[in-house]
């Protein structure tokens, strides 16, 4: 069994490694990537089916990485660790797995016992396991109503992006009052104060307030952003003739 690691920090690195080793007894080669490029290379020539993925390093993300490894082999087992409980994390990878393919999530802070029982579970098993930090946060947000739809996810990014509504409408096939619709409900979940504040000639903007409290509450971070942005740019290209 091959097994492929891949961090751009040396500690976690090493780290990581030593617990695999332990916890796969099966593994009797396991590959090393530094970053998500090397990761998705090393993946493509070795025809490596489980995976153990970090999920912010500087060059090259692990959502981005994981895109390109399922579209060229979607049964790949891939379990993301992370340092950060972020619902951007969460939804970036369910918006990109195949069906029916295993994966996981696991904070960087669990025990020897829970990061071996999750490494067994996904790459061995085949089952999808998520932490349970990220079921809490999921759990908490449901309960209170403030649980984004993917719909209204999806205008958020676009809002993040600085479109206007009618762009919103055509990139997602709503008609305008529904991308306005999606707006409202956003503002209400995300606790946007759209009241006049002292010193402010008008109201405050909302678009902005809500972009502001997403990052905040980690509902959108940078590496969603980015890899908006890198769509975004993908999509103007292949419409204008030149990829």
């Amino acid at each position: 069994m091959k097994v492929l690691l891949v961090e751009d920090d040396p500690f976690h690195m090493g780290y990581l490694e030593e617990q695999v080793a332990s916890a796969l007894p099966e593994a009797d080669e396991i590959l090393l990537a530094h970053d998500g490029a090397e990761g998705e290379d090393l993946a493509r020539r070795a025809s490596v089916g489980a995976i153990v993925m970090d999920l912010q390093m500087k060059s090259r993300n692990g959502i981005e990485a994981a895109r390109t490894i399922w579209s060229e082999r979607p049964q790949t087992r891939i379990l993301f660790w992370s340092n950060y409980a972020d619902e951007a994390y969460l939804r970036g990878i369910t918006r990109i797995v195949p069906e029916d393919c295993a994966y996981g999530y696991v904070l960087k802070t669990v025990s020897n016992e829970r990061l071996h029982l999750a490494l067994r579970s996904v790459l061995v098993q085949g089952q999808i396991t998520i932490d349970r930090e990220m079921h809490r946060i999921q759990k908490r947000k449901t309960e209170a109503g403030s649980a984004l739809t993917d719909s209204e996810y999806a205008v958020l990014i676009d809002l993040a992006l600085g479109l206007p509504d009618k762009e919103i409408a055509r990139r997602h096939s709503m008609s305008l009052r529904t991308v306005q619709n999606r707006l409202l409900s956003l503002y209400d979940k995300l606790e946007v104060d759209g009241e006049e504040e002292p010193g402010l000639d008008g109201g405050v903007n909302k678009r902005v307030r809500a972009l502001t409290r997403a990052l905040l509450t980690r509902t959108l971070n940078v590496e969603a952003l980015e890899s908006a942005e890198r769509a975004r740019l993908e999509e103007i290209a292949a419409s204008r003739g030149t990829v």
